[in-house]
């Protein structure tokens, strides 16, 4: 009883925090989500900083609750991904492919080879407790994959804030962030695979990821059956429980069996049907926001195991460098491959700015990571901090970009930049 009592005691706690958060991020203008990474992230370490770490053990999270936090915060994740992924399967339809595939290019093989270059600048430091002891194949590899991730989601909010979600510029960063993302999926699990080099470690991830598909090829189908149809209609919670604890089962097994739950339930999302009738929409939807009311906790959960550790040992250097790279492979890559599929300066300077997003995605790529042991603490620490700068710079650009455009418009019209009218952006047809 009292056990129980203190698991929800501390899982009040972290939503607080999380309203907090995203009460701070709204007066800053910034999205909500950004608020709930910072202020989730700083709570332990601060919590830890003014109470003593030995009373923070043993009084405010012992050790039994704060696993039990820990695996809560898993499954949120967990739940939020079969959304997630589904979107990104489904993706934006209307949009010419050439296009998409220059900015997709652009704002991954750029990021892809930043990535390298941190990963080489690492190595080159010989410093044992920023390099991990991760084989150098995974190592690079996982660096990559962690500076070319776009978060859809925050990206998706940003749109939809800044009413940009049906200009030309938004929808082709969202389709080309959705194709990223899932060539980052693809990438993260071969970098975990490589990184457990044994032979037995090899054959249980083999394992693993057929258990995944496996599953996921049972949720595919099976969402098919005119029984799914029928519980979707006449019970949609009950199937929302269905498809939360089935995906929870292949999570949490694949990690079992060495594989991180991240990919399970990767794996799921992308195997709910494309073509979703309404009532299974309104399902998938349902475990979405199960996992999206839980993930503060990872946020509060990465800030204790990883930041109370970091802080000493990262080097500044290592943190700056991460940002400026992080900058020029994603704006500028992006920015290049909208230039180079022929769309205007402006429109491509806001495309590579959105590109520049990355947030929630990141931080959960990172945890991957660190988990599988392919990234030391204080990396993840110089990653964190280059994706919420990175994110946060995002919404200040394009109101930087918009007054630029602003001021143009004004001096050729001859009217004072305040009394210029916007221009309408065009979009295409095809628009959801």
């Amino acid at each position: 009883m009292w056990y129980a009592a203190h698991v929800a005691a501390a899982l009040a706690v972290v939503l607080a925090v999380a309203v907090l958060g995203r009460a701070v991020a709204r007066l800053l203008r910034q999205p909500e989500v950004i608020g709930e990474i910072v202020v989730g992230l700083v709570a332990g370490p601060a919590a830890i900083a003014l109470l003593g770490a030995d009373t923070f053990h043993t009084v405010v999270l012992p050790n039994q609750v704060f696993e039990t936090l820990k695996t809560l915060s898993k499954a949120g994740l967990v739940l939020f991904l079969v959304g997630l992924a589904h979107k990104l399967g489904t993706g934006p339809g209307g949009l010419p492919r050439r296009t998409t595939a220059w900015i997709t290019a652009g704002a991954l093989v750029p990021p892809l080879l930043s990535g390298l270059l941190l990963a080489a600048y690492v190595v080159a430091g010989g410093d044992p407790q920023v390099r991990g002891n991760a084989p150098l194949p995974a190592f690079l590899l996982m660096t990559a994959v962690a500076m070319s991730i776009t978060a859809v989601p925050v990206m998706a909010r940003i749109l939809s804030d800044r009413g940009m979600s049906e200009t030309t510029a938004g929808r082709l960063a969202l389709a080309s962030a959705i194709a990223i993302d899932g060539v980052g999926w693809l990438l993260l699990t071969i970098a975990i695979g490589i990184g457990d080099g044994s032979a037995t470690g090899v054959l249980r991830s083999a394992l693993a990821l057929a258990l995944g598909l496996a599953g996921a090829l049972a949720v595919r189908h099976g969402l098919r059956t005119h029984m799914a149809a029928l519980l979707l209609r006449r019970a949609p919670a009950a199937t929302a429980v269905l498809l939360g604890a089935f995906t929870l089962t292949v999570a949490f097994t694949m990690e079992g069996l060495g594989m991180t739950a991240i990919v399970g339930a990767a794996l799921i999302g992308f195997a709910i049907p494309g073509d979703a009738s309404a009532p299974l929409a309104a399902t998938v939807t349902r475990v979405t926001r199960a996992g999206r009311a839980l993930v503060p906790a990872f946020f509060v959960v990465t800030g204790i195991t990883v930041l109370t550790r970091a802080f000493s040992d990262v080097p500044w250097t290592l943190i700056a460098i991460a940002v400026l790279l992080g900058f020029l492979g994603k704006a500028g890559g992006g920015y290049a491959g909208a230039r180079r599929a022929g769309r205007p300066a402006q429109e491509a300077a806001r495309i590579g700015v959105l590109m520049n997003t990355r947030g929630l995605t990141e931080l959960i790529v990172l945890q991957a990571g660190f988990a599988a042991g392919l990234l030391s603490a204080p990396l993840v620490l110089a990653l964190i901090v280059m994706a919420l700068v990175t994110t946060a710079a995002t919404g200040p650009l394009l109101l930087l970009l918009d007054r630029g455009s602003a001021e143009g418009r004004a001096v050729d019209s001859g009217l004072p930049a305040r009394e210029a009218k916007p221009v309408p952006v065009p979009t295409e047809n095809g628009v959801r």
